[in-house]
């Protein structure tokens, strides 16, 4: 509720910006038009490594629900083509034997590798046949989500919820910015501006649907999972949501469980791949619209001459995002992933206060409400949440600004507009 509440916040204020400013690049367009040249650099830096990471985790995820629809089917696979190459907790069964001890093992994660390549050649193909597509893979995911809660509500155990809050309020703030990745979907809305219709209206009712509905799910799904099986359980898991269905399974009348598993499984499936779809249509965008204000080299702004999407953008995202995915477990992936996202949401936030004061006449097609109250909510939380993420994940976060900052100084700042005049 914590993460939703504050999506919901910065969702206003990118509401409002998505209006005054529909074209492609989300976060760093709006940076780009209110805070000057460097912020957008860095912004769009950053996105980079938030739209990267996130897909990373969703594809390492996606790897091990794989790994459980085999299960399932009773297919065994060598474990060491379906994980990662680097488990810093290793490997467990249910059973609580070691698969893999802690630390690197030679293997590499091939269903999260060719997961993200497929994907990328869907998406150069075009805006319109990954929309189609994506349409019909939501649907088939809420059905799923909509099946585990119906079914697992007669399988939770009331002492599950006790004690409420085992970990304090420190507790719920490292957990809602350890998971606050998985609410960025309506940031990726915004990206993709220039491909609506109507965009000053369509992108603001976009964000905002979004995230009404990802939170009423995500409360129900929560709510029940940690009824059914102890907190602990799930801890660390890549996929909690099937394991727990297959724990509860194998108790005395679990039984009916074992075909919910199979439908969940293949929803959780089809519901990654679209999330996949999603992060990286809104990675290649935003190196498109750096590209296009010279930012970075010309080629990423090029687009293929039969489909019209930016392809040399799509693939370099698509081979820097699926290589790392068979290498890393997922919550390397996922800080990373929060820190980038939370940075960008203060940014946003700050850019609305911005452009209130200095073009306070520009049509605005959504308007946050109550003036300045909420984009200054929205950068406090935001802040707040990360400081709840480790101090390591802080070192990489700068260290790869410093790097971005070295680019723009050598290499982007002598390309720009504004260098030029």
């Amino acid at each position: 509720m914590l993460v939703a509440i504050v999506c919901g916040l910065t969702g206003l204020c990118y509401a409002e910006l998505a209006s005054m400013i529909p074209i492609a690049g989300s976060a760093y367009t709006y940076t780009y038009a209110t805070l000057g040249e460097l912020i957008a650099w860095i912004i769009g830096w950053d996105l980079i490594l938030e739209y990267a990471f996130s897909n990373m985790s969703v594809s390492v995820g996606f790897a091990a629900h794989v790994v459980d629809l085999l299960d399932w089917l009773g297919i065994n696979f060598n474990p060491k083509w379906l994980s990662p190459a680097y488990l810093p907790l290793g490997l467990q069964d249910l059973a609580g034997k070691d698969i893999f001890a802690p630390g690197w093992h030679f293997g590499f994660d091939i269903p999260a590798f060719v997961i993200v390549l497929l994907l990328t050649v869907v998406l150069v193909r075009g805006i319109r046949e990954s929309a189609r597509t994506n349409n019909i893979m939501v649907l088939v995911k809420l059905a799923a989500i909509l099946v585990f809660i119906f079914f697992g509500l007669s399988f939770i155990h009331p002492g599950n919820y006790h004690p409420f809050s085992p970990n304090g309020f420190s507790g719920v703030l490292a957990g809602g910015s350890i998971i606050f990745f998985t609410y960025i979907g309506f940031d990726s809305v915004s990206t993709a501006s220039e491909e609506c219709k109507n965009p000053r209206r369509d992108v603001p009712i976009g964000i905002i649907a979004t995230l009404i509905v990802c939170t009423i799910l995500y409360i129900g799904v929560a709510a029940v999972l940690t009824g059914m099986v102890p907190w602990q359980s799930v801890a660390g898991d890549g996929a909690p949501v099937v394991n727990a269905l297959k724990r509860v399974s194998l108790t005395p009348g679990g039984a009916r469980l074992h075909w919910v598993r199979l439908a969940v499984l293949l929803g959780a499936i089809v519901g990654m791949v679209s999330s996949i779809l999603v992060f990286q249509l809104g990675q290649a965008r935003v190196w498109f619209a750096m590209s296009r204000d010279k930012l970075l080299p010309d080629v990423f702004s090029s687009l293929h001459p039969k489909f019209r999407t930016p392809a040399f953008a799509t693939w370099v995202a698509g081979i820097l995002v699926a290589i790392p995915s068979g290498l890393f477990d997922v919550g390397s992936f996922a800080e990373m992933s929060n820190i980038g996202t939370l940075f960008a949401f203060v940014l946003v936030s700050i850019g609305v206060i911005v452009l209130r004061y200095k073009d306070p006449s520009r049509h605005r097609g959504f308007r946050v409400p109550f003036g300045p109250i909420i984009p200054v909510l929205s950068t406090i939380f935001c802040i707040l949440l990360m400081t709840g993420l480790p101090a390591i994940t802080w070192v990489r976060f700068f260290v790869w600004l410093i790097i971005g900052l070295f680019v723009y100084v050598l290499y982007s700042r002598k390309r720009s507009e504004f260098y030029k005049s």
